[in-house]
Order: C-alpha cells, then sequence, then structure tokens
C-alpha cells in the first residue's frame, strides 16, 4: 500500500484498517485499501457477458441483465471516496475443478462480510461486489431465483453478492491499483490446470 494512501487512511480512522485486517482474518490473501476514483468499469467487458452468452446469464439478481451494469457503476463510484479491494489466490487446479464453488463462496462472504462491518461502523452506503454467480454458489439446487422469477426477497442476503463482471469491472486495472501482479489461470493447456496459481478477486466500497 502506498505511503501516501496509508496517511490518507489514518486520517480518515482506524476503522478503514479494521476492515483490511477484518478481510484477512476472513480468509483474504492480500487486502489493500485504493482510491474509489481509481476504479474502471468498461462497457466492452460487460458485453462479455452476453456475447456469448455465460451460462448464468439472466438466472439471478446479481447478473445481467439484472444489475445496472457499467454506467450505473460509474455514477455510483463517484459517491465513494475509497475501496476495499482483496483477492484469494489458490492452487490452478481448484479453480477447474467442483473445489472452486467453494472458493468463489468465500469471495462473496467475505465482501459481504467486510460490507456490513462498514455499515455497522458508520459507512452507511458501503456496498460489496464478488467474482461468479451468486446463483450457482448459494442457489445451486433451487430451480430458479426468487428475486428474478418472484420478486421476493434474496434467499442469502448475507452472503450473496452482485458479481463484477456484470458491472464491467476491470480486475486487471484493479490489481495494478491495489500493486499486485494477476495470477490467470486460463485451462488452455492441461499444464495450466495443475501447475501454478490462479487469483479471484472482490471490492467493497467504503462510504
Amino acid at each position: 500500500m502506498e505511503a501516501s494512501v496509508e496517511r490518507e487512511m489514518e486520517r480518515d480512522g482506524a476503522e478503514l484498517t479494521d476492515l483490511v485486517e477484518l478481510a484477512r482474518w476472513l480468509g483474504a490473501s492480500d487486502v489493500a485499501m485504493v482510491s474509489a476514483g481509481e476504479l474502471s468499469a468498461e462497457d466492452d467487458l460487460a458485453r462479455l457477458c452476453l456475447d456469448p452468452p455465460c451460462e448464468n446469464y439472466g438466472m439471478s439478481a446479481g447478473c445481467p441483465p439484472h444489475v445496472a451494469g457499467p454506467s450505473a457503476f460509474r455514477e455510483l463510484v463517484s459517491e465513494y471516496e475509497w475501496a476495499l479491494v482483496f483477492r484469494i489466490e489458490v492452487p490452478s487446479q481448484i479453480l477447474f475443478s467442483d473445489e472452486r464453488r467453494e472458493v468463489f463462496r468465500l469471495l462473496h462472504e467475505i465482501a459481504a462480510e467486510v460490507e456490513q462491518s462498514a455499515v455497522q461502523m458508520g459507512y452507511r452506503k458501503s456496498k460489496g461486489f464478488a467474482g461468479g454467480s451468486c446463483k450457482q454458489l448459494f442457489c445451486r439446487d433451487r430451480r430458479a431465483c426468487r428475486v428474478v422469477s418472484e420478486g421476493r426477497p434474496c434467499r442469502n442476503p448475507g452472503q450473496a453478492r452482485p458479481s463484477m463482471s456484470g458491472f464491467g469491472i476491470n480486475v486487471s486495472k484493479l490489481m495494478q491499483t491495489a500493486g499486485w501482479s494477476m495470477n490467470r489461470a486460463d485451462g488452455k493447456t492441461d499444464r495450466d490446470r495443475t501447475s501454478g496459481t490462479g487469483t479471484v478477486c472482490g471490492l467493497v466500497l467504503v462510504g
């Protein structure tokens, strides 16, 4: 974390440092507090959910077309000063196995708990975002997301958070802003699936 960011965090209070430590304690490999103004949401990235269609498209309230998209995210970010960014690094082979669900569940759970703790500290507008479809992670055995199909409350409001992909959040730039390198597990070869590490990322707007 840059010294200037650390000084600004000290100015804004120990609560921000507590949120960073909470994310680490919950299981994040790395955590950083960055300026919300450095976040990038791009229309082209959000379109990747549709062309070709992601298998989760339209399946939950946290995925397109049921999220507001990049333009709304850019407007939202303008209301915040801080964003807590965190990542989980795991062996690549896990991200190409059934165990990946547990990794992405943890990602959502960290985002949700940090968000809720921030709200309790007085940052009442705080909002968490994570990678992966909440339908696949928390309601896989349910026929449908009841928010989408019935207009009823989410079954897992304390865990599930909107997908970063649907807002076009540029994860590569996010990682660079946090000062991290991106370990991408793309599975193009058998070796990719069984060696190295992969990174999944989440964030919480704090305000």
